[in-house]
This record gives C-alpha cells, sequence and structure tokens, in this order.
C-alpha cells in the first residue's frame, strides 16, 4: 500500500510546500512594511509563487506585490478548490448543528490532498492535518511535517471563515 501512495504522498508535501509559502509571506506582511526589507530573491519568488532560478533578480514591483497583504491574503482565500464545514451527531429536533468539523480541499483526483480539523465554540481551527490519497486508496495523514510546519498548516486554515 505504500508504494502505490507514494505519489500521493509527494503531492501532499508540495502543497504543504506552497501553504508554508503563502503563510510565511503573510506573516512578513504583518510584520514588515517593505521598507529597508532584506528578503532575498529567492524568497519574493517563492512567497509569490514564481518560479527562481539562480541568479534571478525580484523587481521592486515583485518586491512591493510580495508586501501587500490583502494580496496574501487573496493568494490563500483563492487557493483550496473547496471549504466546507460539519456538525456533530446530535438528537432530532436539537439546535445542535453548529459547524464542529473542517476539511480544505487542495487538490483532487489521483492524487488528492486536503486538510481537516475540528472547530473551536467560535467557528475557528482548534488543530489541522494533512490528508492525501490517490485512486482507490483511503485518506492517510501526512505525518512527516515539523512543529513549525504544523503551525503554518494551522495559520493558514485559520485564514477562512468557517462559521454561518
Amino acid at each position: 500500500m505504500e508504494k502505490e501512495l507514494e505519489r500521493a504522498k509527494a503531492q501532499a508535501r508540495a502543497q504543504l510546500d506552497s501553504i508554508i509559502g503563502m503563510v510565511k509571506r503573510l506573516k512578513h506582511c504583518e510584520d514588515c512594511s517593505g521598507e529597508d526589507c532584506e528578503l532575498t530573491d529567492e524568497e519574493i519568488y517563492d512567497g509569490l509563487g514564481l518560479s527562481y532560478q539562480e541568479g534571478d533578480k525580484a523587481t521592486d514591483e515583485e518586491r512591493e506585490d510580495y508586501h501587500d497583504e490583502d494580496s496574501a491574503r487573496e493568494a490563500i482565500d483563492n487557493d483550496p478548490l473547496s471549504v466546507e464545514v460539519r456538525s456533530d451527531w446530535h438528537s432530532a429536533g436539537d439546535k445542535g448543528d453548529k459547524p464542529t468539523e473542517y476539511r480544505i480541499l487542495l487538490c483532487t483526483g489521483g492524487p488528492a490532498v486536503q486538510i481537516t480539523g475540528d472547530l473551536d465554540e467560535y467557528g475557528q481551527p482548534e488543530n489541522a492535518k494533512l490528508e492525501y490519497q490517490d485512486w482507490f486508496t483511503p485518506w492517510t495523514e501526512y505525518t512527516d511535517t515539523t512543529s513549525e510546519e504544523d503551525e503554518y498548516l494551522e495559520k493558514y486554515a485559520q485564514q477562512f471563515y468557517f462559521a454561518e
């Protein structure tokens, strides 16, 4: 089964790397105005989702775009295919339909990648799990992450609105 999932696991890693780049950009925008910024050209390219080759130089326009916080949030907002919620089991007639779980679908098909987790009482993610699958295989949690990567994944999930 592990051999069958290698391609899906690689796609999960690629999605995670993309998420880390977007969240790093957002966090940087929150702390830096762009004046006297010491980011490398490679970091600028990565944050904008551009392909970097040794020797490439980020333009002033690219550096300005990188530091646009609205643009950074929009990049995250436009990234997933869908953002969904569901609620817990409850007795018929109870008003227990408040969302308690979320799913952010990043890509489908073979392979597919999603982020799932629990919502707190205010509709904010309490945790985030990256999962992947390939054709005819179950969802499998991607566990090859560091604690820092887990934080980036959770911050990414927190950019979405899950309440009613």
